[in-house]
């Protein structure tokens, strides 16, 4: 397998506008960003995504996001932000390598949220005990 993309920036061998880095983590702007401050958060150690990737990696990650988010918020003057991570294509994942997105949010900025689909009481309930049965 080769490197990731990410591994690539972590490594230094594809250029990036770094915002914060510390022995497990790495922040740096996106290059196709949503909005203004669009960053990625991103484990150093290469795993496909969230599910394959240990607790401690995200545990080191989610304390990275809540330490630059509201900096970034702040930077761009925007109102709230997203964090999201895409977890396998279907979902809009596109580097192989575990990372979060912050997206800065402006009142008004056009971004679109998620659409909503229409499911009774009864659908969510038979859908819940799937889900808890197996757990």
């Amino acid at each position: 397998m080769s490197d990731s993309l990410f591994t690539k920036i972590i490594n230094r061998e594809i250029p990036a506008d770094i915002l914060y880095e510390n022995d497990y983590v790495i922040a740096f702007l996106d290059i196709n960003p949503n909005s203004p401050g669009h960053s990625l958060v991103v484990p150093k150690v290469e795993a496909e995504d969230i599910l394959s990737s240990s607790d401690e990696s995200l545990l080191e990650v989610m304390k990275v996001v809540k330490k630059i988010a509201p900096t970034i918020v702040e930077s761009v003057g925007a109102q709230g932000f997203n964090l999201i991570a895409n977890t396998k294509p279907a979902a809009g994942q596109v580097v192989m390598h575990t990372h979060f997105h912050i997206i800065p949010r402006f009142e008004n900025d056009g971004l679109k949220h998620w659409p909503h689909i229409e499911s009774t009481s009864e659908q969510r309930a038979d859908l819940a005990k799937q889900i808890v049965e197996k757990l």
